[in-house]
């Protein structure tokens, strides 16, 4: 099951202000009701040059992949919070946690 990649600054700033935010220890994650399952992912500046960036993005991408396909299709952004590193397992944890408690997911043991 693929996904689809919001690209647009319009596409994220509606999911930013119309969707329900949910927030784990690693990440924000903010999800909108959609026909098809979209997904981006926003990391700032702030999270040092574009190589520790892209690896961050390379990371929540694969987390993501994992909880495919979603029970209902859903745009989904994923918002990193700021910390000193980040873990593949992690991410995938809290992505779990989130989906899990949003029901687009079954709990895994």
């Amino acid at each position: 099951m693929q996904y689809l990649r919001l690209k647009k600054a319009k596409q994220i700033t509606a999911v930013l202000r119309g969707g329900v935010h949910r927030h784990e220890r690693t990440l924000t994650l903010v999800l909108s009701p959609s026909e098809k399952t979209e997904m981006a992912v926003c990391v700032g500046k702030k999270f040092g040059g574009s190589v520790q960036r892209n690896r961050i993005k390379r990371l929540l991408r694969e987390a993501f992949r994992g909880y495919l396909p979603l029970s209902s299709p859903c745009k989904v952004l994923l918002l990193p919070k700021e910390r000193e590193s980040y873990c593949f397992a992690e991410f995938s944890r809290d992505i779990g946690r989130i989906l899990a408690k949003e029901h687009l997911i079954e709990e895994r043991q």
